[in-house]
């Protein structure tokens, strides 16, 4: 089949396969529903997976053995010989007639993509560059959202469930900059400079490019921008080493030997603000709520991304319309969604077909997906993030 066939087979919406990706630092958290087998699955030197990507056209930073897709989404074209192409590949063929006329007229493709992210320890002190920043080495930025879902967090929550975002607003350039001279000299404990938020579940945060953080050891859906940049500025973390290049991987050339570039990275102003929690943290904000389903908004109020939770209940039927086109997952229960069976996974081999992630067109989205939960117990709720392309999401908290 051709890539408008698929597409008009499926009404609009494309039908993706898990994308997994490992990484060389941190342990997995064995939350993703992967078989337990099937963690090492690219090799024993690529580190373990940790990650799984969510209607994604964005190459993984990975190291010199990264594969030439690893971290791109495949879409689905025949389940039964498990045939698939590269979901790239259909954005950029169809163009508007996916993603809409605003995003091709503003980035020329889909400038966004999700993850689950699953580390039994807290990442390390780090931070994502900002656009202009990272134009500087031919790439984007990474403002990111999060939200933290019960459903892949209702038996452990990690190592230590809380984030450390940016610094306590005492504190000086000049300790930060003493941490950065002794990257390879001793363990720095960066982190005594910062602030720690205990995580609370089914509520998220919104963290802008620059800002320097700490995630917590959860299971984390990120809405993020089509970018995987960041300079981790933390030495050591929970006892294992994070080596000089991670500090210096995403400066460019003639900056690599220069900490006060490196420090400039830093949004310092936004790191240090005193009502940080107030700016940046984000509970849920009711969409609507009715007899069939709810929808709630769980990344908002900001320029780049947005993402909202839909509980469709049991036994009902509901059209989901919205004014942008989504990648969608099921991350309970099952039923249909539009033209496609759908179900959240409870166990997965690395190369399997799963039934819980879609990317719907922007016109397929403003007509409606009907959804149906075929469970008379469970409900099937769904997470969809957006762009920063739908006039509906709230701007403020």
């Amino acid at each position: 089949m051709t890539i408008r066939e698929v597409f008009q087979a499926g009404e609009g919406i494309l039908h993706l396969m898990p994308t997994w990706v490992p990484r060389g630092f941190n342990e997995p958290g064995k939350r993703l529903r992967l078989h337990p087998d099937d963690y090492f699955a690219l090799g024993m030197d690529r580190g373990a997976i940790c990650e799984r990507w969510l209607g994604s056209i964005a190459k993984a930073l990975n190291g010199p053995k990264t594969g030439e897709t690893e971290g791109m989404s495949f879409v689905l074209e025949n389940a039964a010989e498990k045939e698939t192409r590269l979901f790239k590949d259909y954005v950029d063929e169809l163009g508007a007639d996916l993603v809409g006329e605003d995003l091709m007229e503003k980035y020329g493709t889909w400038p966004t993509f999700a993850k689950l992210y699953d580390y039994d320890k807290p990442l390390f002190h780090h931070l994502h560059l900002t656009e202009e920043m990272a134009n500087r080495i031919g790439m984007h930025g990474k403002p990111e959202a999060y939200y933290f879902p019960p459903q892949y967090n209702s038996g452990y929550l990690g190592r230590m469930p809380l984030t450390y975002f940016g610094f306590d607003p005492s504190t000086t350039k000049e300790e930060v900059m003493e941490c950065l001279r002794n990257y390879d000299v001793k363990d720095t404990r960066i982190t005594e400079l910062s602030r720690a938020f205990r995580i609370k579940l089914g509520t998220g945060w919104y963290t802008p490019a620059g800002v320097i953080h700490a995630p917590a050891s959860l299971v984390t859906y990120e809405p993020q921008w089509n970018s995987d940049v960041n300079t981790i500025m933390e030495n050591v973390t929970m006892g294992e080493v994070n080596p000089h290049h991670m500090l210096t991987d995403c400066a460019p050339e003639e900056d690599k030997d220069n900490l006060e570039a490196i420090f400039n990275q830093i949004d310092w102003e936004e790191s240090t603000r005193s009502d940080y929690k107030q700016t940046y943290y984000r509970p849920p904000k009711t969409r609507c709520d009715s007899e069939a389903a709810a929808e709630k908004w769980v990344a908002y109020a900001n320029e780049w991304v947005a993402a909202k939770e839909v509980t469709v209940h049991p036994g009902q039927s509901y059209i989901l319309k919205d004014s942008a086109c989504y990648c969608a997952l099921v991350i309970q229960g099952h039923g249909s969604f539009g033209a496609f069976e759908c179900e959240a996974p409870e166990l997965v081999r690395y190369e399997d077909i799963t039934g819980d992630e879609f990317f719907v067109s922007d016109a397929a989205a403003k007509k409606g997906v009907v959804i149906k939960n075929t469970s008379a117990y469970q409900p099937l709720v769904i997470l969809q993030n957006f762009a920063n392309n739908n006039p509906e999401v709230p701007k403020t908290v």
